[in-house]
């Protein structure tokens, strides 16, 4: 039986909306721009304690960072709250919330690296969703960006995701082989909710040598 979900995605998929009413529908916890909250109050230090400890980083790995942290609200993260020690416990982190917030169960993680994270949880339920540029695009502008905006967001925040696992993980990004199910949410976001649905219904009915081959 399924208890978590977790949901990666391209920049501008429409997976923050599709998580919300995935959680709505289910009556789960959703875990978006929760998890960023929970990581900045383990950390407990504000963007001057950070700027204090830039210089024993690699040059990259603070904005990297915002990149991993973020939710679907993407570019309104300011880095407040975040302690930067290394790349190491940073990573550790990372992965010790995600963790305490799936032992909680019934619960629904955006992003966070949370597939490779659960990968072993034969209770999690991986989704990827990714869309088409010009979908992208219209949802981004849709939610009041520019289309200038819209075209540098699509650019560059899926680039510094790939980047970051890349470096700290060292995983492609989006690696396959960890989702149950890949989806493109231009089919519209009703659509892709009755999909994960349908199709975590279906794993559930299989026995359980099948669901773990």
């Amino acid at each position: 039986m399924f208890s978590i979900i977790t949901v990666e995605r391209e920049y501008g998929s429409g997976a923050a909306s599709i998580s919300n009413t995935l959680a709505g529908r289910l009556g789960w916890t959703l875990w978006d721009h929760e998890i960023t909250c929970e990581i900045a109050r383990r950390l407990k230090c504000d963007i001057h304690s950070v700027e204090q400890r830039e210089e024993r980083l690699d040059t990259a790995f603070y904005s990297l960072a915002k990149i991993f942290m973020r939710g679907s609200y993407e570019d309104s993260f300011t880095g407040s709250g975040l302690e930067l020690l290394d790349a190491e416990h940073l990573s550790r982190l990372f992965e010790k919330v995600v963790n305490d917030v799936a032992a909680r169960g019934k619960c629904i993680i955006v992003g966070r690296g949370a597939p490779w994270f659960l990968r072993d949880r034969p209770d999690a339920f991986h989704v990827f969703i990714y869309a088409p540029y010009d979908e992208k695009i219209r949802r981004i502008t849709a939610g009041g960006k520019s289309r200038h905006e819209a075209e540098d967001l699509v650019e560059r925040v899926d680039r510094e995701r790939a980047a970051f696992i890349k470096k700290y993980y060292g995983k492609v990004w989006p690696q396959r082989d960890l989702y149950h199910l890949m989806i493109n949410s231009k089919v519209g976001d009703e659509l892709v909710v009755e999909t994960i649905l349908s199709e975590m219904e279906m794993l559930r009915k299989q026995p359980a040598t099948l669901r773990s081959a």
